[in-house]
């Protein structure tokens, strides 16, 4: 009975042996908890390469769903924000946990537009390996790079690679491949299914775009689907005759040539980093069947540990649309990704009696539920109705109620165990990156690794309508920057100012603000964040004392800076906004607010530290690539120590004064511009004349790319993807050209109308973030005028 029932699981559809969607939740959160059965991932792309369509797909198959929501119409399960529906777009990161077999994943689906990047960034810091998407029509995109950054910054090693969208026209298996090796995302990537666009021959001749079934190559099986993307699944031949003559393809199907080697070129290239299965390879007959004798049982331990060293990169395929590749691709992501347990180096962190801790990688605000933070478990258990210390701010915190959400939905748990994401109801003072530990580890325990926000781009002025609105302004801004820590606002000069991370972004922020908050405020001209150096004038007569009368008495502090530039080979601190800030002996002085003990004398002087380095005396910019030095301090020990604070930033802002205007810097962009040849000239005047630089210039299409292809990676013929194949060349009306260039963001903000008029329509743009760099002399003058500063 059991070898009958496994065989019909194992080729019938697991659809049939899911239980439905309520007992899934209940197996979710009531089943012995297993850690080295969790699998912590998140889905990470590019915008608009399927993200959010393969998690509707994925709760679809799991039986989370009885329908797939669409991104068209709205009404995804994970994109549940109003902004998110009505633009057709994920702003927010949404956890949901999925049982899949003996497996529960917990899902992150995040955004894909670099302007929305710190939700990836926490959701990076948090998971424990990823799938990242390629759309297989463009291949690697700039934010697929940006986002495989932020995984490596993060040490996220294990990624499985999804090729979506192949049943597109214009999809290609073999361009998306030689993308991620162009692109150097990975030494060795590695086919382990391949795309079947048709059963029918012809169709491969006629360059039919499509695709209909999958070859898993370590499983050596065929999986094929009907028009509603329902599977049913296929053992292959186990000998090179028996597959040329097998029924599962029509006689001279072009794809049956090259299975076995895409089969031997993936053992291969595994076995390169196995000695294990290289000396079972050595094993087997000269015969080039005998690799299809070798079981999958033997190949996934060596694939799965590869896996998780980063060894290879695991490729699999399909088209999230039409639901083809979700299910082997969630197999796969239970084999190969890591639970907990692989992650976790010390093992006393598992036991259920472990000390408590976790870090806090996501805030966000419920109108009905409050507060809400989400929680990785680390070590320990949590339960609900304790006590929590807050070991970054050193503050208890009472968790009253926790919770699994499934993206709008939530469900209530008494425990988080072991490796669990969820979210806390009732803490007030946590923020996103705090880490917390059980009331008895006390103030005493060390902090887990920050989340850090990137830095601001552009920033704009918010109005209230009248005097009355302005508390509730700053408070939804309070409430929003605590949601969204790369939202950042001050008041300067008397202007109220939100910082963020790009047009987009401020645009969402202000629609929040409208529809979560019902603030009344009006946003003014929006602007790009400017940052000042460190001036080389004369600061040695600068005098470290300040004086002044507290309760009636005379009070004199001394503080004794070190200030400096930085070398151009110097990094920054990002916690810092690229200053360095150090102790007397070296040591990094973190930000006030992150210190152990807030009354510590070097917390207040850290906050001076920042109030001064956020406005510089000069130019009222922000200030960066600075290098300060704390080398003595002396203050009445009578004294409270929270005057350091306007001490230190007294102190500190005499000297920069003394020091004069530095070199003024501004934020830079890397473009990748697609336009037909006729518009290359227009384009790249209109570049020139707006302070960018052309990088180079190439024909989109005119070769392929010649990135350094190891032998043992299999790259498979053009024609796999029969649309993009020779008979689909002529199809092609106009010859596209690639430009590449870097320009200021501020001369760049209404680039997508300027490029529409200078193409009739058809160019093309993707822009990252370049950093921030000098500017001549001309151009500081025009953006101090800019400011009003002159």
């Amino acid at each position: 009975m059991l070898p009958r029932l496994a065989a019909a699981f194992r080729y019938g559809h697991p659809h049939k042996w899911l239980a439905p969607r309520v007992c899934f939740r209940q197996l979710a959160t009531q089943a012995k908890h297993d850690p080295s059965k969790l699998r912590n991932m998140a889905l990470v792309a590019h915008i608009d390469s399927g993200k959010t369509t393969l998690t509707e797909s994925i709760l679809l198959q799991s039986h989370f769903l009885s329908s797939a929501g669409s991104v068209d119409t709205g009404s995804t399960t994970t994109d549940f924000l109003p902004a998110e529906r009505e633009r057709g777009i994920t702003i927010q990161s949404a956890s949901i946990p999925v049982r899949w077999k003996d497996w529960t994943f917990n899902l992150i689906d995040t955004p894909g537009h670099a302007d929305f990047g710190m939700e990836v960034e926490s959701a990076s810091r948090v998971v424990d390996g990823a799938v990242v998407l390629i759309d297989a029509v463009e291949g690697v995109e700039a934010q697929t790079k940006g986002v495989w950054r932020q995984l490596d910054r993060y040490d996220v090693n294990s990624r499985i690679l999804f090729l979506n969208k192949l049943d597109r026209p214009g999809a290609s298996f073999r361009t998306s491949m030689l993308s991620v090796l162009a692109n150097r995302l990975h030494p060795r990537p590695m086919a382990i299914a391949l795309p079947i666009a048709s059963f029918d021959p012809q169709d491969y001749a006629r360059a039919e775009p499509g695709i209909q079934g999958l070859v898993d190559l370590v499983n050596w099986e065929v999986w094929k689907y009907d028009s509603e993307g329902k599977a049913s699944i296929h053992a292959l031949p186990r000998t090179k005759e028996e597959l040329e003559q097998s029924e599962l393809f029509p006689p001279s199907h072009p794809i049956v040539p090259h299975l076995l080697p895409a089969r031997v070129t993936m053992l291969d290239n595994l076995a390169q980093v196995s000695e294990d299965l290289f000396d079972m390879l050595l094993e087997l007959p000269e015969d080039p069947s005998a690799y299809l004798s070798v079981q999958a049982s033997d190949i996934m331990p060596h694939l799965r540990a590869a896996t998780l060293k980063n060894d290879v990169l695991p490729v699999l395929c399909g088209s999230a649309f039409k639901h083809i590749g979700t299910e082997l691709l969630m197999n796969y992501v239970g084999e190969l990704l890591p639970s907990p347990l692989d992650v976790e180096p010390n093992p006393k962190a598992v036991a259920a009696n472990a000390p408590l801790r976790m870090l806090a990688w996501k805030v966000g605000w419920d109108k009905r539920k409050g507060w809400m933070t989400f929680v990785r478990v680390y070590s320990g258990t949590l339960k609900s109705q304790s006590g929590v210390m807050n070991a970054s701010r050193n503050q208890k915190e009472k968790v009253s109620k926790l919770l699994l959400l499934y993206a709008a939905e939530a469900q209530e748990v008494e425990v988080l165990p072991f490796g669990s994401v969820g979210a806390v109801l009732g803490l007030k003072s946590t923020r996103t990156g705090d880490t917390l530990v059980s009331v008895a580890g006390g103030s005493n325990a060390s902090s887990l690794r920050d989340i850090i926000p990137p830095p601001p781009l552009m920033s704009v002025s918010v109005i209230p309508h009248s005097h009355a609105d302005l508390a509730p302004v700053e408070e939804a801004l309070n409430a929003l920057a605590r949601t969204d820590p790369s939202v950042r606002f001050e008041t300067h000069e008397g202007q109220l100012l939100v910082h963020g991370l790009g047009a987009l972004h401020l645009e969402i922020v202000e629609s929040r603000l409208r529809d979560e908050w019902k603030v009344n405020f009006e946003f003014g001209k929006r602007r790009v964040s400017f940052r000042e150096c460190f001036g080389s004038g004369d600061i040695s007569a600068v005098s470290n004392v300040w004086q002044t009368d507290i309760g009636g008495q005379p009070v004199q502090i001394k503080i004794d800076f070190s200030v400096t530039p930085l070398e151009d080979d110097e990094s920054g601190d990002p916690l810092w906004d690229g200053n360095v800030v150090l102790t007397a002996d070296g040591k990094p002085l973190p930000p006030g607010e992150l210190h152990l003990n807030a009354n510590d004398a070097l917390a207040h002087v850290a906050k001076g530290i920042s109030s001064t380095l956020s406005s510089s005396p000069n130019t009222t910019l922000a200030l960066s690539r600075t290098r300060i030095q704390v080398k003595d301090l002396d203050y009445p020990k009578e004294v409270h120590p929270s005057v350091l604070a306007g001490a230190s930033a007294a102190i500190l802002r005499k000297i920069v004064r003394a020091a004069g205007q530095g070199d003024l810097m501004e934020p830079y962009i890397r473009l990748k511009i697609t336009v037909d040849e006729g518009s290359v000239g227009r384009v790249v005047e209109d570049l020139g004349e707006h302070g960018g630089e052309v990088l180079d210039l190439d024909a989109a299409e005119e070769a392929e790319p010649e990135p350094l292809v190891e032998e043992s990676t299999y790259i498979p013929p053009q024609w796999l993807s029969p649309s993009t194949g020779k008979a689909a060349k002529g199809t092609s009306s106009r010859m596209k050209r690639t430009i590449l260039a870097v320009a200021p963001l501020s001369q760049m903000l209404d680039f997508s109308s300027r490029l529409r008029a200078l193409s009739g329509g058809h160019g093309l743009f993707q822009m990252e973030n370049d950093g921030f760099k000098k500017v001549s002399s001309l151009r500081a003058m025009d953006i101090l005028r800019e400011l009003g500063r002159l």
